[in-house]
């Protein structure tokens, strides 16, 4: 971890060369959730290609621009896909982009995934503001030497989701009249669907919903000193009972159904932290 405060300071001042906001939030938009971006109010679109230290996303529905500008009249900064580690990619190197959105200026971080559904009140298009996880990824972006100006060598995660940016995201959900939920996001290594015995044993472990990305991303914000609000879009049901397919595009498809459910989460959330602030 020693290595990383020069490549941080390196991306951010690229960034900076291409936009000169300070963000107060930052936003990973993930699986099939891409065209939530195209709310913001766009300074720069920059693809992670061009960013110093910034890898490839090779995901399918994963865009790989980091999106500068406005949502609410608020400054984000908006990852328009992310990186897993299996494609290949350290942990540490996969949450890379959470530590230069801290450096850009970010004090809140919303996360969001597509997941499939566990809990079995769940239905797809539905929203899970994230209440806890459980990481059975065997992947922790913060092994290795720590450095203590980026973060605690051990952090609490007692706690890693705000416990009151939930509570508002789901009264916002009230106010416009869908269905979110709380509940537990399991994250695995994939790229492969769960088997049936496996989606037995998430049940077991009381796992309300299952992804492949979110928990790295998390313990570096946590790290970091950042506030974390995580959401899944529910975008398939996992069933140990009867044999169900699933498809990566599949899982898109859903998400986009449900881009205006997250989006009013988001745009309120931001709006009531920042605005008149």
């Amino acid at each position: 971890m020693l290595h990383l405060r020069d490549q941080i300071a390196e991306a951010a001042a690229f960034v900076r060369t291409r936009w000169n906001g300070r963000p107060r939030c930052g936003i990973i938009l993930g699986s099939g959730l891409g065209s939530v971006g195209e709310a913001i109010e766009l300074d720069a679109a920059i693809d992670y290609g061009d960013i110093p230290h910034f890898l490839k996303s090779t995901a399918i529905g994963h865009h790989g621009r980091l999106l500068c500008g406005k949502l609410g009249g608020v400054p984000v900064v908006a990852m328009q896909g992310r990186f897993h580690c299996y494609e290949g990619y350290s942990a540490e190197r996969a949450t890379f982009p959470v530590r230069v959105m801290h450096a850009l200026g970010i004090k809140l971080l919303i996360v969001s995934n597509a997941a499939g559904g566990l809990n079995t009140n769940f239905a797809c298009g539905d929203i899970m503001v994230i209440d806890d996880h459980i990481n059975l990824l065997n992947r922790n972006p913060l092994v290795g030497v720590n450095d203590d100006e980026l973060g605690p060598r051990f952090p609490d995660l007692g706690a890693p989701y705000d416990r009151r940016l939930g509570d508002r995201a789901l009264a916002i959900a009230r106010k416009h009249d869908f269905v979110c939920h709380r509940g537990v996001y399991a994250a695995m290594l994939g790229p492969t669907y769960e088997t049936r015995a496996e989606i037995r044993m998430l049940r077991y472990f009381c796992a309300d919903a299952v992804g492949m990305s979110t928990v790295p991303e998390v313990l570096v914000a946590v790290h970091a000193g950042l506030r974390v609000l995580g959401l899944s879009t529910i975008t398939n049901i996992c069933s140990p009972d009867k044999k169900v397919t699933t498809s990566g595009h599949e899982v898109i498809a859903t998400a986009e159904m449900a881009r205006d459910k997250l989006l009013a989460i988001v745009a309120g959330i931001i709006s009531e932290e920042f605005q008149n602030r």
